[in-house]
């Protein structure tokens, strides 16, 4: 779920005239780092008036505490998503050749992580949104409407007004499921939940499965998925393995809104 909280204008007159938050181009990566531990990264182009919290749910390991999650630092790779597009841009002939490269008691406090231009932190479970800064708070009628959330974590990041491309917001945490890797796709942009939703999201991802150089891949594709023609030069804060085949996976128009599970 990429959710957004907004603070309700005050009086009439403001909530009828209220901008509703516009999220487009969305884009993931995703990829088992570690042995049952997945990284996240999270980007897209974000038109509001006003500070938003945004909250992405997190398959964490039950239990694994409020330090489950290490939040990473992109500000230095705001192209992150833009280069890992570049890569599936360059025709299969130019590849081939080799002509291009890239470069009750009383519970303490959340923390909240400054994370490049944004602020972060990690709710261990919805019950705990009542210890968490009261910028982040959501309604709970929200996560009623998605009750299959109740045993997630939750990192929440707070973003500054204006018309952007949010740079690559990215975490990793301990997966309950370790053979697949979690895209969340499921978003609620307006306050309440829809069963379909408009898509215009890329997800990549790497997986040890798909280890073949792209131009000897049939047609450039893998299972479900497209193959870059050249393979990543950086990592990217650790999150990307280089010289590994980046695989990507488009998700257009209206579907069912929904979080989309690829295996790892």
């Amino acid at each position: 779920m990429c959710c957004f909280s907004v603070a309700t204008p005050i009086g009439l007159v403001a909530r009828l005239l209220a901008r509703p938050v516009h999220v487009s181009a969305t884009n993931l990566f995703a990829r088992m780092i570690a042995p049952g531990i997945q990284a996240l990264a999270y980007g897209m182009n974000l038109d509001t008036r006003d500070p938003v919290a945004m909250v992405l749910p997190l398959p964490v390991v039950p239990g694994s505490g409020d330090d489950a999650v290490t939040f990473v630092d992109l500000a230095k790779e705001p192209r992150m998503f833009a280069d890992l597009a570049a890569l599936f841009e360059i025709m299969p002939q130019v590849a081939r050749k080799g002509g291009l490269s890239l470069p009750l008691p009383t519970r303490k406090t959340l923390v909240v992580h400054k994370v490049g231009s944004f602020v972060a932190s990690y709710v261990p479970a919805r019950a705990d949104f009542a210890r968490l800064d009261p910028r982040f708070r959501l309604p709970a009628a929200l996560f009623d409407a998605v009750p299959h959330y109740a045993d997630h974590g939750f990192a929440v990041f707070q973003l500054a007004p204006g018309k952007v491309t949010v740079h690559p917001m990215a975490m990793t945490f301990p997966t309950r499921e370790p053979s697949r890797l979690f895209f969340p796709t499921v978003h609620v942009h307006d306050g309440r939940f829809h069963s379909k939703a408009t898509f215009d999201h890329a997800l990549y991802f790497q997986t040890p499965r798909c280890t073949q150089r792209p131009e000897t891949v049939p047609l450039g594709s893998f299972e479900d998925s497209a193959v870059a023609w050249i393979l990543p030069p950086k990592d990217y804060e650790g999150l990307v393995v280089p010289g590994q085949p980046m695989l990507r996976r488009t998700l257009r128009g209206k579907r069912a809104n929904e979080d989309t599970w690829i295996a790892a």
